[in-house]
């Protein structure tokens, strides 16, 4: 089957906002766009309330998508739209979607007060799961957002992107998460951020003064590490800039930090297939609810 790009769609903010965050990486990556419309099965009662009514049910779940459909196609007249409706319970039906896409977008919620993510159960569920990539778009979202400020100071979309960020762990590469992460910036010829973290020696937890010359050999070991990782994809990609940041400290606060200033952030998640079922990992669940651009949950063996 055809690879899509492949969006969760309920009429919410969110799913408006992925929607057409979707589209314009079908746009990116020459694919088609895959609108995917869930409903939950409604109990009969309900169905048939003065207030909804079978014909209003119904009308609904058929209009949702086609003005989101007809709204990408205005904006995006170059790229192939197709809707699909389903009833069920979401998450199950956005894995079996995302089984046959390049990759899956889901809407989240912003948090009120601070930047970054509300993931719900359904989104989690599904990133812990899928065998596809699957990316999070924040509520309110916006094209010019992924940019840098125009000469007037303005975010603007005829400016270049942003640089994507990758969250990389040095003692388990994993070519799945890094291609995916260079194969980002390429398309949006832009530089990549990688940002690895390291452990400060033990001491620090007990209030012992640092040792200077320690830390440094740390960091500069750490340093070398992350060039002789990203050796080979400089090759493979060389119009691709590599920023690299070897930080000492927490992997997820430094990886907050830079979505800040990026286009898209990229963090992995290993593929479970024990009886205990899949999870995200404390590194990748931070990072989704407190980033302020994009996330790209990339699964791994």
């Amino acid at each position: 089957m055809l690879r899509t790009v492949t969006v969760g769609l309920d009429g919410s903010p969110e799913s408006l906002a992925a929607t057409d965050w979707a589209a314009r990486e079908a746009e990116l990556r020459g694919l088609p766009l895959r609108l995917v419309n869930v409903w939950e099965p409604v109990p009969e009662p309900l169905v048939q309330a003065p207030l909804l009514g079978a014909e209003t049910h119904q009308h609904w779940i058929e209009r949702i998508p086609r003005e989101a459909a007809d709204g990408v196609r205005a904006r995006h007249p170059g790229i192939e739209v197709t809707t699909e409706q389903h009833h069920g319970h979401p998450g199950e039906v956005l894995l079996k979607a995302a089984a046959n896409a390049e990759l899956l977008v889901l809407g989240t919620r912003g948090m009120s007060g601070v930047g970054g993510f509300m993931v719900g159960s359904v989104g989690l569920a599904v990133a812990a799961h899928a065998e596809r990539p699957v990316i999070f778009v924040r509520a309110g979202e916006q094209a010019a957002d992924e940019h840098v400020m125009d000469p007037s100071g303005i975010p603007s979309e005829a400016a270049p992107f942003r640089p994507v960020v990758l969250g990389l762990d040095t003692r388990s590469p994993h070519e799945a998460l890094t291609g995916f992460a260079f194969a980002s910036a390429q398309q949006r010829a832009t530089a990549l951020r990688v940002v690895h973290a390291w452990n400060e020696p033990p001491y620090i937890a007990y209030g012992m003064p640092p040792d200077l010359e320690m830390n440094a050999r740390l960091a500069a070991q750490n340093a070398a590490e992350v060039t002789d990782t990203l050796r080979t994809w400089r090759e493979k990609y060389p119009d691709v800039e590599i920023i690299q940041d070897s930080l000492s400290g927490k992997a997820a606060n430094h990886l907050v930090d830079a979505s800040r200033e990026a286009s898209l952030v990229i963090v992995g998640r290993r593929i479970r297939r024990a009886t205990l079922g899949a999870h995200i990992g404390p590194v990748t669940h931070a990072v989704l609810h407190h980033c302020t651009a994009p996330v790209a949950v990339v699964p791994h063996d």
